[in-house]
């Protein structure tokens, strides 16, 4: 089976989703309450991938598990984190917001960090690593922005079936990204399973540290309570279908290795932020 031909509907699909979500509005919120909005995309955009870059270093990652790890950090928010804010009783309307800002951003500041990344390992093992800047762009602009931008038109023009899709789009957000993760772990299982142990280390203590740091961020510039809630889930929930994407794409890396830790990190923020809202809930149950 060749995995790319699920990997690349899925993500459009996912996407369009998303842009069923979105309204021009969603993205004014940086000029009304610009500080949450900039505290959580310094978190997402700058802080993540410097965190990634120092696990990788810290764990002495092989060149490829590293070259995916930087690529999982900087990836846009994922699509269902608007749904754990939710959960977890933070601010939707700031989670929506970011996950638009963080989509559209990451265009242009995932081609530059990752260049960075590939030029920052090993000479002989970079020498294996191609990265075409020119074809990331292209293909993100495909599969991100378009497909966001159609999703965003169709609500616009068509209000009622746009919210009606998307709530079929929105159940099988979940069960999709699980089904693509699930399709590469199968494939790459022996890899995957010689890894795992430094690998889903790394990938836990990035959540761990992301989360904690976004916490920290929230409390410095002194944000209220549910707009903490939403950037520990938008820096911690990252959109893994988009880094196995690049990944695994013929026209980027195609490298079925570099998609590992997005395959374990798919697994792993799940885990990760579940707990965290479950934790919520029972401090809010125990206050009650």
């Amino acid at each position: 089976m060749n995995s790319i031909l699920i990997v690349l509907p899925i993500l459009t699909l996912l996407m369009f989703q998303l842009g069923l979500t979105l309204q021009l509005k969603d993205f004014s919120l940086i000029f009304s309450n610009p500080k949450p909005v900039l505290v959580a995309l310094f978190g997402q955009i700058i802080l993540l991938p410097l965190i990634a870059v120092g696990l990788g270093l810290l764990f002495n990652l092989p060149p490829l598990l590293f070259i995916g790890l930087i690529l999982i950090a900087c990836c846009p928010g994922g699509s269902s984190s608007n749904v754990f804010s939710y959960l977890a009783k933070g601010d939707v309307a700031l989670s929506v917001t970011l996950t638009a800002l963080s989509s559209v951003i990451t265009l242009f500041t995932l081609p530059f960090i990752m260049n960075i990344a590939v030029n920052m390992i090993d000479t002989s093992a970079a020498a294996q690593i191609n990265l075409p800047v020119k074809n990331l762009l292209i293909q993100n602009l495909l599969l991100v922005f378009l497909p966001i931008g159609l999703g965003m038109v169709l609500r616009y023009k068509k209000e009622k079936i746009s919210k009606k899709i998307e709530k079929i789009l929105g159940k099988l957000a979940f069960p999709l990204l699980m089904l693509l993760a699930g399709i590469f772990f199968i494939q790459n299982f022996s890899s995957i399973v010689n890894n795992f142990l430094q690998l889903g280390t790394v990938v836990t203590a990035l959540l761990i540290l992301t989360t904690l740091c976004a916490y920290l961020l929230s409390k410095i510039f002194a944000l209220k309570k549910t707009q903490q809630r939403t950037i520990i889930i938008e820096v911690g929930m990252q959109n893994a279908a988009q880094a196995i994407a690049v990944a695994s794409s013929p026209f980027i890396f195609n490298n079925n290795v570099i998609a590992e830790p997005a395959v374990i990190y798919a697994l792993m923020m799940n885990v990760v932020l579940l707990t965290y809202v479950g934790i919520i809930k029972a401090k809010e149950k125990n206050i009650e």
